[in-house]
């Protein structure tokens, strides 16, 4: 897996593939999680000839895990990743997290990015019903006090719920357990702290929003407003794909992603 130090202190991993394809697509991952879980994309966009491109953000993965882990420090990452690795503009895929550093990145650097897609994401994450609070507080307490295993086990059985989704749950769950503590707990403060709605208008690429239509951690109402508030949004709902739908419904997201990307 081939690094990159983006400052003294910030060595970023990543996975590549098609390095002379065209146009670049930067892959973003969601909390927890790492380049590597794009593996079932790179196939098909490297078949349609497009440069994949899946960094570790900071604090995942093999990357570095520097004291700030924040929404706006890691799209500050990847506007040096983008430059160094001679991939800009390139269009921009997040999921979930990754999703909110992908609008980041479009917000701060515009032009940078060619078409931007985000998956089960928001601009502002909050709560809308007692059962959602009661998760995120139960991932909280359990995050910074008890135990991170315990917490890792939570998410990967609201991700993954379904009996056959074992092995999704089991790599989840050790993506979870295998990140840096203090990074992990960083990153959550800064989600529940973003609050882009009010910039959403400020994006003028090409956008689309995919949301798994059974996704329990981004509700689809959530995701809704977030593509009422960005001009010109494409909103699609897969029926039977939850949050991991990168891997949960591979064949339907890359069917929509490459239809996207080969518009423009």
């Amino acid at each position: 897996m081939p690094a990159i130090d983006l400052s003294d202190t910030l060595c970023l991993h990543y996975e590549e593939a098609n390095p002379t394809g065209s146009p670049p697509v930067l892959l973003l991952h969601g909390l927890g999680s790492a380049g590597g879980d794009w593996m079932l994309q790179f196939g098909p966009l490297t078949d349609a000839g497009y440069r994949a491109l899946a960094p570790d953000l900071r604090g995942f993965g093999r990357s570095s895990a520097p004291p700030e882990v924040t929404i706006q420090a890691m799209a500050e990452d990847m506007a040096l990743f983008l430059e160094q690795m001679t991939a800009a503009p390139a269009h921009v895929v997040g999921i979930s997290m990754g999703g909110a550093v992908a609008q980041q990145l479009a917000l701060d650097h515009p032009e940078m990015v060619r078409r931007l897609v985000l998956v089960n994401t928001a601009a502002h994450l909050r709560p809308r019903n007692l059962s959602g609070w009661l998760y995120v507080l139960a991932r909280a307490v359990l995050a910074f006090v008890i135990s991170p295993e315990r917490q890792a086990e939570l998410v990967a059985k609201r991700l993954f719920p379904r009996p056959e989704q074992e092995v999704l749950r089991k790599n989840i769950y050790q993506r979870i357990v295998r990140t840096n503590p203090c990074a992990y707990r960083s990153a959550m403060r800064s989600i529940m702290r973003l609050d882009l709605r009010g910039r959403l208008g400020e994006l003028r690429m090409p956008v689309l929003v995919v949301t798994g239509a059974e996704d329990t951690t981004v509700p689809p109402p959530v995701q809704e407003e977030l593509a009422r508030g960005i001009p010109g949004a494409r909103h699609v709902v897969v029926e039977g794909s939850g949050h991991g739908i990168i891997v949960d419904n591979p064949v339907a997201f890359n069917r929509i992603l490459l239809e996207f990307l080969g518009e423009g």
